[in-house]
């Protein structure tokens, strides 16, 4: 059994086909019941982020859209009139429990970008000092398909190691995680314990459960490996009782994972954490075992440079069988780095026409994942 009450920074990442009915809209007494849970871990001493969905199905019920897919520009709008409801949905509900809450909306931009991710991990810093609950969601009423999350389970691991929280719980309308879909295979056995995140482990995943939300077991393994590799454990476990977090006290079903033995920290947290690198690097063996011992990557080891990116993004670097071994932040354009890919550093500088840095990646601005899920500093 695994105790909350251990840790000292928990994020809680609520799905919207437990927080809303399609019918009937907010489930209160659900929520309120999770409030007090939130309540009770917090006079405990610990500090809660909540990552909350459910603006743009709240919002849809609200206006009367129905099941129907909903084009881009009426999602927007659901999001506008759901999150207003959302959120003082929230504020009352934690209200009754004392405890003040403040509304975070993010977009991708503001945990890609350095500078904006620095920002935001300042504002929820000041939230939690001020002993407030951030309830944090993505801005929906101006993420377009190209500039979004996509699910709030990687958006909750990316504000749980920004933070630097201990543990991410994911709410989900499962009870973990089983060797294959329990709904499509009777036999599939539920895993109590997930040391690392293997291949094996991701073959498990299914698709997203229903019409209310975005993700699927898939999502919560990618947010897992976000998370365990910046030192956060996870739990899945199911959100559709009432007082979820203290059903997880009582030791009722839920999987959990260890974090990373040798986890990354400060600044490879953010490189570690991209969700979606805006290019991809794949090395020859050599420089496979280069990055394993610490080393930089050279532009000698790059076999195929893939994507449109600029200095300084981050891309993948994968293995000659296609496997993503490490992330980093490039040191040249990709029109460059397509010119320069192969080629020894002496003969660089004839290519190109200027002197340039020698590492394609600097072991500085370089993570490696190894085998297995864990993710160390390079």
């Amino acid at each position: 059994m695994q105790s909350l009450k251990k840790y000292r920074r928990i994020t809680v990442k609520i799905g919207s086909a437990l927080l809303v009915d399609r019918a009937s809209g907010l489930k209160r007494d659900w929520l309120d019941s999770l409030a007090d849970d939130i309540a009770v871990l917090a006079q405990g001493g610990a500090e809660i982020l909540v990552v909350s969905s459910g603006a743009i199905a709240l919002g849809r019920t609200i206006l009367g859209l129905g099941k129907r897919a909903l084009k881009l520009e009426e999602s927007q709008a659901a999001a506008a009139v759901g999150q207003i409801a959302l959120a003082g949905a929230w504020s009352d509900a934690l209200g009754r429990g004392a405890l003040k809450s403040g509304q975070i909306l993010l977009t991708l931009g503001d945990t890609e970008e350095r500078r904006r991710y620095l920002n935001a991990r300042a504002t929820i810093s000041t939230l939690l000092k001020m002993k407030a609950v951030p309830v944090i969601n993505e801005n929906d009423t101006v993420a377009t398909s190209e500039i979004r999350y996509g699910d709030n389970d990687r958006l909750a691991a990316r504000v749980a190691t920004m933070m630097g929280a201990d543990l991410l719980v994911l709410l989900s309308d499962i009870d973990g995680l089983y060797t294959a879909p329990p709904a499509r295979d009777p036999k599939a056995k539920f895993i109590p314990v997930v040391d690392r995140i293997t291949p094996d482990i991701e073959a498990m995943a299914g698709a997203a459960a229903s019409e209310l939300s975005r993700g699927g077991m898939r999502t919560k393994l990618d947010a897992g490996k976000i998370a365990t590799a910046a030192g956060t454990a996870m739990i899945i476990t199911s959100g559709t009782r009432l007082s979820p977090l203290m059903a997880i006290e009582r030791g009722e079903r839920a999987t959990f994972f260890r974090p990373s033995a040798n986890p990354v920290k400060g600044y490879k947290t953010w490189i570690a954490g991209q969700l979606e690198p805006a290019g991809r690097l794949t090395v020859d063996a050599g420089a496979v075992g280069a990055l394993a011992s610490g080393k930089s990557l050279l532009p000698a080891g790059v076999k195929l440079v893939s994507g449109n990116f600029s200095r300084g993004d981050t891309v993948a670097i994968l293995s000659p069988d296609g496997r993503e071994i490490a992330r980093g932040l490039v040191a040249y354009d990709a029109a460059d780095a397509v010119r320069i890919a192969g080629l020894k550093t002496a003969e660089i500088e004839t290519v190109l026409g200027y002197e340039a840095r020698s590492a394609m990646i600097h072991r500085d601005d370089l993570v490696v994942s190894h085998a297995g899920g864990d993710i160390s500093g390079g």
